[in-house]
This record gives C-alpha cells, sequence and structure tokens, in this order.
C-alpha cells in the first residue's frame, strides 16, 4: 500500500450528498457495515467488511478507481487501481 495515485485527475467534484445507504443493498433489502462512494460517477456501496462488497465490485464492472469514504467525519481517499490510501479531509457542510 501507498500514499501515491495516479487516479486523483479523475476525482469529480459534485457527488451525491444524500445518498440513504448502499444502492444494491437497499435494492435487496439487506444491511451493510460502511458506505464508500465512487469519486467517479457518485456510485454509493458498501464496503469490504460488508456481506456483498458492493463497493468494490462497482469497481470491478465499471474500473472506476477512486472511492471515499461516505461518513463526513472520515477523510480519506482509497485508490483499487494504485492501492493506495489518501488522507483528503471532506469539505465542511455549511
Amino acid at each position: 500500500m501507498s500514499d501515491k495515485c495516479s487516479h486523483l485527475h479523475m476525482a469529480q467534484e459534485d457527488l451525491p450528498e444524500n445518498v440513504p445507504g448502499c444502492e444494491e443493498c437497499m435494492a435487496r433489502g439487506t444491511g451493510w457495515v460502511h458506505l464508500r462512494q465512487c469519486l467517479i460517477c457518485g456510485h454509493v456501496g458498501c464496503c469490504e467488511t460488508s456481506v456483498h462488497k458492493h463497493a468494490s465490485k462497482h469497481y470491478e464492472e465499471t474500473g472506476h478507481p477512486l472511492v471515499r469514504a461516505y461518513r463526513p467525519d472520515e477523510g480519506w481517499i482509497w485508490c483499487y487501481e494504485d492501492e493506495a490510501l489518501i488522507l483528503a479531509p471532506r469539505k465542511k457542510e455549511s
């Protein structure tokens, strides 16, 4: 694992901020542990410790390499492609 990522330029700025949960888990009626948001398209999926791991499945299906922790108090980005963890504080809500 490193902190070097060659994909940060792909991150979009205007992503949905009010998605209530993992899109696939909500459709199936199942739960999740934590949420991750794709920084390319805004998809919200469940984390690696969740049963279905929809965030990483989204990466495998789309090739979108960047996700962030969806909780406002967590400030990091993960790049699947470079296996890089980047500390990046979320914007404060006004």
